[in-house]
């Protein structure tokens, strides 16, 4: 499966988790793609935790403000009755729980909910921004990312890098399935057709619960 195939079909997943009026903060790469594939109908208000409520789509080019820009630097523009304020505030909503949803990628995720998405020993990187207050303070963590790196199952039974939060995923979204993080460990909710059982837990370190009434996995 080509790499914008396998993108789109998780931002799509993604986007029906997302309930008109969810306030959602979206992390840098894959998850930025989420709103263009949102239901028609559901509205969710984009917050961006350098200091913006009402996070608006890219501009067209030719038509970038460097005054308005995401917390990953990119180009963003602000919908009619955006709130801007300084980054401290910003953090504040996220700690108070004014979050509903974060919707963030992964380098490994584990069966206990815990969360590695910011370094690689050894390399440099600038830092893990505000993904632990995100993780934290949002009522909901959704996980966008690809099932596996090179190869190399990305969902393990214990994460190997340094976390960034511990036990606070809730859903794991990939281009094989979507997976609950529950007490019991990784539920297989939701499986792509394109793939089987024994595929998915050939690319998945952690042991899979596969319940009696797993679904197709739903695009639109």
């Amino acid at each position: 499966m080509e790499k914008y195939s396998i993108r789109e079909i998780i931002a799509r997943r993604v986007a029906l988790e997302l309930k008109d009026g969810d306030v959602v903060n979206l992390g840098i790469g894959l998850p930025t793609l989420v709103p263009n594939f949102l239901p028609k109908g559901v509205n969710v208000i984009l917050q961006s935790e350098n200091g913006l409520l009402g996070m608006g789509p890219s501009p067209d080019p030719g038509k970038e403000d460097p005054n308005m820009v995401n917390a990953g630097g990119g180009y963003i523009t602000a919908m009619p009755g955006a709130a801007s304020f300084d980054s401290a505030k910003s953090f504040s909503i996220i700690r108070g729980g004014h979050v509903d949803v974060t919707v963030l990628g992964a380098m490994q995720v584990d069966e206990n909910g815990d969360l590695a998405n910011w370094t690689i020993p050894g390399k440099l990187t600038p830092g893990m921004g505000g993904a632990m207050d995100l993780i934290v303070g949002a009522k909901r963590v959704i996980l966008a990312m690809e099932h596996t790196a090179k190869g190399n199952p990305k969902i393990l039974k214990k994460c190997t890098l340094p976390l960034t939060a511990k036990a606070q995923v809730n859903t794991i979204i990939t281009e094989m399935g979507v997976m609950e993080v529950t007490p019991e460990g990784i539920v297989l909710k939701e499986i792509n057709p394109e793939y089987t059982i024994e595929q998915i837990q050939a690319a998945t370190e952690a042991t899979l619960i596969i319940p009696k009434d797993l679904k197709e996995m739903k695009l639109n």
